[in-house]
């Protein structure tokens, strides 16, 4: 659930729609839904802005896709991260529109209207130009910076860096 859905949920309540009960029984999974072999933080959207991401690595497939089933039936976007292949099968079978990129292993459901993006935020790399030291010479330059506002993630933590870069550019469109 994000916070346009709230929103509307409690609209609907507001012209009788909907019951309270009935509301209160769409709440119910909030903030967090165990799973036993994972807990999903349906909460996250409404605090951050962004939803819980899957990290499917380590996980079954049938796990997975159950997650994932979850997550869509809140209308959220859905974003899982270290999908295989054979991950990515079984969760089109139910959720045909979902897309995977192979070469980022990610797979994606988009459920909700982008938010046209703001800014220009630059990511570092673990390659590059120079003597990048497989991405060290970036890190260190970030942790020994005075500059505040500088975000450290670890090195090849691209998900990271990007998850920050949202939240900040999103931070400075509102």
């Amino acid at each position: 659930m994000n916070k346009s859905s709230l929103l509307e949920l409690l609209a609907e309540v507001q012209r009788g729609a909907i019951s309270p009960t009935e509301a209160s029984e769409r709440l119910a999974s909030l903030p967090f839904e165990d799973l036993g072999h994972a807990r999903i933080d349906h909460h996250r959207s409404l605090r951050t802005g962004l939803p819980e991401v899957i990290y499917a690595a380590g996980k079954s497939p049938a796990q997975t896709v159950e997650i994932f089933a979850r997550m869509a039936a809140t209308g959220v976007d859905v974003l899982t991260t270290r999908a295989d292949e054979t991950t990515a099968a079984v969760v089109r079978e139910s959720f045909p529109t979902a897309e995977y990129n192979a070469q980022a292993r990610t797979l994606t459901l988009r459920q909700t209207t982008p938010v046209p993006p703001v800014g220009q935020i630059a990511v570092p790399t673990s390659v590059g130009y120079g003597a990048s030291f497989a991405g060290a010479a970036a890190l260190l330059g970030m942790l020994n910076s005075c500059s505040p506002n500088v975000t450290v993630v670890n090195i090849d933590n691209g998900f990271g860096a990007a998850y920050t870069a949202t939240l900040i550019a999103r931070a400075s469109h509102r």
